[in-house]
């Protein structure tokens, strides 16, 4: 459950600003373009506002309430990096080992240089696909619901846009992605895609055992994150889920079942649900670089400070190193790490905030970030597909900063 922990003043918050950033948000409640959302804005460890208001089901009246259960979608990439992170610290792997080592899927990847979909001509791979490919998206993956490349349409045509063909689990999903060209040569682009999906099925080898055992084990258990799972669990109240909406708050009936039951396929870039108290620990954990409010540690802060770093070759922002493709992020002045993007320019990405911020989002409206100049974490959650449809997290930034004393 959530519970405002301090004074807003006593962490450098003003109350009465805050009050804008609900007010900007409602207001999209009120327009029509929004179902509900939450809110939660925390300061140097302790929460100090949380919004609510309009619907999570907009056709049963029911409200947004502090346990409502929310599609976290891409906000799983983050911790499916923080989970093959930890393995990481134990030596399991190094970020350079081609993922061929545990993959053989992927021993000898074919890249796309002309040709429609049906019939690509596809070269050799000149590089194998690294470790640290997947948690940049620079392996050269992508993603059927981009609608950009003959690729693209490859992956639709396979059963890959929203989803996966049923009743494929990780193992045969991956082998599916491996049978497809990859866009680009590895290491050489960005490209937004299924490569987290693919890390978590890596994590699975390495570990020896499914996702959830793995996220159970090693992020979940030791942050107390007990209302996140792959899908609902048996006894979670169907009714706490957040309805999914389309612009003009169109009910996604087809997205219904998946979100309702676990899954054959455990997607480490898009599957879990998660509340908005156990994902603020998650986010809590980050900022406090890798451990727990109880003080057990997730990941050496070494480690996060590691992937919170641009790894983009050269330094380059994703506007100069990314695919103009869709994305859940804006690529000016922003890199990307091992799981998250930052903020390069506070000037180029056209927001208040600062060098260093970090953050991700999910598909259906969700966001996180982390300022740890400023102390904050904040998070955001709603339902409403896609992302881009409205400019929420520039918002975000720009009426949490202004808040600051």
């Amino acid at each position: 459950m959530l519970t405002v922990e301090t004074d807003p003043a006593s962490v450098g918050l003003d109350a009465a600003r805050l009050a804008r950033l609900d007010a900007r948000l409602a207001r999209w409640v009120d327009e029509g373009q929004l179902p509900g959302f939450l809110v939660t804005v925390a300061r140097h460890g302790a929460l100090a506002h949380v919004g609510t208001y309009g619907h999570r089901d907009v056709g049963a009246g029911l409200p947004v309430t502090p346990d409502t259960i929310w599609r976290i979608y891409s906000m799983t990439k983050p911790i499916t990096s923080v989970a093959a992170m930890s393995l990481y610290e134990e030596g399991a792997f190094e970020l350079t080992d081609p993922i061929s080592r545990w993959l053989p899927e992927f021993a000898e990847p074919r890249v796309y240089v002309a040709g429609p979909a049906a019939k690509p001509v596809t070269v050799p791979a000149t590089e194998p696909i690294r470790v640290w490919h997947l948690l940049t998206h620079t392996s050269g993956l992508t993603y059927g619901f981009h609608h950009v490349h003959p690729v693209d349409a490859a992956y639709r045509a396979a059963g890959h846009e929203w989803g996966t063909p049923p009743g494929a689990d990780s193992a045969e999903v991956s082998r599916q992605w491996a049978a497809l060209p990859l866009v680009f040569q590895p290491g050489s682009e960005w490209n937004y895609g299924v490569s987290t999906d693919v890390l978590g099925r890596l994590v699975e080898v390495i570990a020896g055992k499914p996702l959830d055992e793995v996220f159970a084990e090693r992020v979940f258990g030791p942050l107390g994150m007990t209302e996140t799972s792959f899908g609902l669990r048996p006894d979670d109240d169907p009714a706490r889920l957040a309805r999914l909406y389309a612009p003009g708050l169109v009910p996604l009936e087809a997205f219904e079942p998946a979100a309702k039951q676990k899954p054959a396929f455990l997607s480490g870039g898009g599957g879990l649900v998660s509340t908005a108290g156990d994902y603020l620990r998650f986010v809590e954990m980050l900022r406090a670089g890798g451990t727990a409010p109880d003080g057990t540690r997730v990941l050496g802060s070494r480690t996060i400070a590691h992937m919170v770093r641009n790894h983009i070759p050269g330094g380059a922002d994703l506007e100069a190193y990314g695919r103009p493709l869709f994305a859940e992020t804006p690529l000016r002045g922003v890199g990307f790490g091992l799981g998250f993007s930052m903020v390069l320019d506070p000037a180029r990405y056209g927001t208040v905030s600062s060098v260093g911020d970090y953050s991700w989002g999910g598909a259906a409206s969700t966001a996180f970030y982390v300022d740890p100049v400023e102390g904050l974490s904040v998070t955001f959650y709603t339902q409403l597909l896609p992302s881009s449809t409205l400019p929420i997290r520039g918002y975000l930034r720009s009426l949490v900063h202004q808040a600051i004393e």
